[in-house]
């Protein structure tokens, strides 16, 4: 009884406007000049049965078009047309949140995997110096014991040494040159000089003992202008 009344149903002879069922062959293929046939399309090639179903497709547009102008039915959306979401603007701004917050994860993950292998490639490095001294080092004490052997008369091993330990003061000497004396050291040299000898510069030597140009006879002797002073000669002393 429910297969007769749906058989009832689909017998009702409604306006096609009511029903906008196209039923039609493939367009004709503007390549070919001739409608291809359903009989011609392997199944099994995906291209010839996309195709099939777009020439369909088309066939039915070009025949429903004309027929929906002729009715007055609108086939274009306005340009102020607006269609209602199919999901609630709370369930799309959970679907928002939820793709930030994995966004913002695989951020995270990128940034750890990043420090992981630097830190890595840190040890890796700090390794290989550790074993370079370590090995430098097992090189000299061999040549070491061979000369104390006396196995060995060369001493080449300690101008290696000196030289990179020179290279290695060499930067940060050059690094001092470059900058120059700051303000404080050049205030003391303008003021006290820039060092020199030191022990016995005063000691009087023949010629300063024979030159008394600078000595004044009234000054050694009390009768300069200090007399006048308060406190006569203790004042002058």
């Amino acid at each position: 009884d429910g297969l007769k009344q749906c058989l009832a149903e689909f017998g009702k002879q409604l306006a096609w406007v009511e029903r906008l069922d196209v039923t039609l062959g493939p367009v004709v293929d503007p390549v070919a000049q001739s409608a291809s046939s359903t009989d011609a399309v392997d199944p099994e090639n995906d291209f010839q049965r996309e195709m099939s179903f777009y020439r369909q497709a088309q066939a039915a547009v070009l025949e429903a078009l004309p027929r929906l102008r002729k009715l007055q039915v609108p086939t274009r959306r306005p340009d102020d047309y607006f269609a209602e979401m199919a999901k609630s603007d709370q369930q799309m701004q959970k679907i928002r949140q939820k793709l930030k917050s994995k966004q913002e994860a695989m951020e995270r993950s990128e940034k750890a995997k990043q420090l992981r292998a630097m830190r890595k490639y840190g040890k890796k490095v700090q390794t290989e110096i550790l074993q370079r001294r370590q090995k430098e080092k097992k090189n000299m004490l061999n040549a070491v014991k061979k000369y104390q052997k006396g196995l060995s008369d060369k001493l080449d091993f300690l101008d290696d040494e000196q030289t990179s330990s020179q290279g290695n003061k060499k930067g940060s000497a050059s690094q001092r040159t470059k900058k120059g004396p700051n303000a404080k050291r050049r205030y003391k040299n303008q003021k006290f000089g820039f060092g020199g000898k030191k022990k016995g510069s005063k000691w009087n030597t023949k010629e300063s003992f024979n030159d008394v140009s600078s000595f004044q006879s009234k000054v050694a002797h009390n009768k300069g202008p200090g007399k006048a002073r308060k406190g006569g000669k203790k004042a002058l002393n």
